[in-house]
């Protein structure tokens, strides 16, 4: 039987979501819980034989203790179940999960320092190597990769889990592609005793199998991408989380050493709210135009939709008032979520 591996990363947990409201709208925090919460059911039905969360688990370092309970209260809760679950602190829990209490359960490993886990099921022993988010890991991660200790542990494969940038990803509507920083680690560093490389950091879901001059990466690279989407930058991209089957053979992987190979991997898609980018000219408009441009822009969208608003064209201080936070909401439903980006500079009347 193979080992099966659920890979989610990027939850952002706590995004949108004060603990004491002032306004009453609707929240995107909400969404963010619901595609955590989706992405483990395989994991609660008993389809994996793992969890593994590829860092950023919330949203940034210094959180109420409340939200990391939150948070981690599904992990706890199926870690209980017998699951195994293992957890790299992304660069938004600034390399650290706050609160470790929380996070203390047996069944829950944190890499929060270069360490390696192992993974055994029907004679199958995976290592589970990895280390928390780092700056500068270009010139580092050969080292921090040895300071794991995987080569020593005694197992059929290897893999290695961590919060980076890989170079040869990309990001964006433009499609950038990541190359030399020195926040980027090389692929030609990356060695052939590896199986797989599974990485959060990157919110789009890819798979590196190629180096920036289109030569074999020696162990493909996984990013399952973020489980929502965090901003307008990533309107067109589709969310979810990958699984992944590591199999017995006999044969072993190339030059990997091992005796296992990826069987199968599926990349499984979340359901993600639309997000619509309005671009509106209203240089000149009075506040009457200026209402009726929005209420007609708006018309015909989804009743769900996550809506940007780019205004183009100066406007005076009263028709500015127009576009104050208060008044913007009585223009458009309470189901919709609407963000504001003004492109020109406002002069007054």
């Amino acid at each position: 039987m193979p080992v099966r591996i659920l890979f989610l990363a990027d939850t952002h947990l706590g995004i949108d979501l004060p603990s004491r409201p002032r306004i009453k709208r609707r929240r995107r925090g909400p969404d963010f819980f619901e595609n955590y919460e989706r992405a483990l059911e395989p994991a609660f039905r008993g389809e994996v034989d793992c969890v593994i969360h590829g860092g950023d688990v919330l949203y940034r370092s210094k959180v109420p203790a409340a939200l990391v309970e939150m948070a981690f209260e599904p992990l706890r809760r199926l870690a209980e179940t017998g699951v195994p679950v293992y957890v790299i602190p992304g660069n938004h829990e600034r390399s650290f999960i706050p609160y470790p209490l929380f996070a203390s359960h047996s069944n829950i490993h944190l890499f929060d320092r270069p360490r390696t886990y192992t993974l055994k099921k029907d004679g199958l022993t995976i290592s589970l190597a990895g280390f928390p988010f780092v700056r500068n890991v270009r010139n580092n991660f050969t080292k921090l990769l040895d300071q794991t200790g995987y080569r020593q542990v005694r197992a059929d494969t290897h893999i290695l889990c961590i919060h980076q940038c890989v170079e040869g990803a990309t990001v964006g509507p433009k499609d950038y592609t990541f190359r030399y920083n020195p926040d980027v680690i090389r692929a030609a560093d990356i060695p052939g005793d590896l199986l797989a490389v599974l990485s959060g950091h990157i919110h789009r879901f890819q798979v590196l199998t190629k180096d920036l001059r289109g030569r074999p990466i020696r162990a493909p690279v996984f990013f399952s991408g973020s489980t929502e989407r965090t901003s307008f930058a990533e309107m067109g991209e589709k969310k979810g989380y990958i699984t992944l089957e590591i199999c017995d053979t006999e044969a072993g992987k190339g030059d990997s050493g091992g005796s296992a190979e990826i069987g199968s991997w599926k990349f499984h898609e979340l359901p993600v709210r639309p997000m619509i980018r309005l671009e509106l000219e209203a240089g000149g408009m009075g506040r009457s135009e200026l209402q009726s441009l929005i209420r007609r822009a708006i018309k015909d969208l989804p009743d769900d939709s996550i809506v940007n608003l780019r205004i183009s064209g100066r406007l005076s201080e009263r028709s500015m008032e127009v576009l104050r936070a208060g008044s913007l909401r009585s223009l458009v439903p309470p189901t919709l979520n609407v963000s504001l980006s003004l492109v020109d500079q406002v002069t007054k009347a």
